[in-house]
């Protein structure tokens, strides 16, 4: 975790100790963020940017596709609540994960399907999960999940935190997310938040 994002986690006074992070991108992160924060155990969700070759990006460059970087969320969680191979399982779930830098109608490699992961656990893990999916059969096509170890992950712009929570009305939210969403819902009813 960088010097960004930590201050971000102080100001929103979240219990971070006994926490475990991993950084997953599956296409648009304002989706992401919505999806995996609903989730029990999960303590924090950020929204930014990770993989690429240009220092402090904005998501003005990385929407050109042209840094390298993929829109992705830092998720902070707690392992005696939610584990690593449940978060793979709602990250999975959650995205297309047979689709090249594509997802919907969001096109490029900063939307691509990608997991970086923190140690060797995670990495196996991670890796495990996508032959044994793949080999399930669940997709037609093979899934194309970059699994990559976790670099530089950098803070997107405030706007961007929370935004579906934030912005519930606005349209890509209320077509997009909010269905997504509530498909999730169902999937995983029974690793939700009770607030929720």
């Amino acid at each position: 975790m960088n010097k960004e994002t930590a201050s971000a986690l102080d100001e929103d006074h979240v219990d971070t100790s006994n926490t475990e992070i991993a950084t997953f991108g599956t296409g648009c992160f304002w989706c992401t963020e919505a999806v995996l924060e609903s989730l029990d155990g999960v303590k924090k969700v950020v929204s930014g940017y990770a993989g690429g070759h240009v220092p402090n990006p904005d998501y003005k460059t990385v929407c050109t596709g042209t840094t390298g970087h993929a829109e992705c969320v830092e998720v902070t969680y707690d392992p005696k609540v939610i584990s690593y191979a449940d978060l793979l399982q709602a990250f999975f779930r959650s995205h297309d994960p047979t689709s090249l830098n594509r997802q919907g109608n969001d096109v490029g490699t900063q939307y691509r399907s990608v997991i970086f992961y923190h140690n060797e656990e995670q990495k196996n893990l991670a890796e495990k999960a996508k032959a044994e999916l793949d080999k399930s059969g669940a997709y037609s096509k093979p899934i194309v999940t970059e699994i990559s170890k976790a670099p530089t992950f950098y803070l997107a712009e405030d706007y961007h935190q929370n935004y579906f929570a934030n912005n519930p009305d606005q349209g890509y939210c209320a077509f997009v997310i909010a269905p997504k969403l509530d498909k999730f819902k169902k999937v995983f009813k029974d690793k939700l938040r009770s607030n929720i």
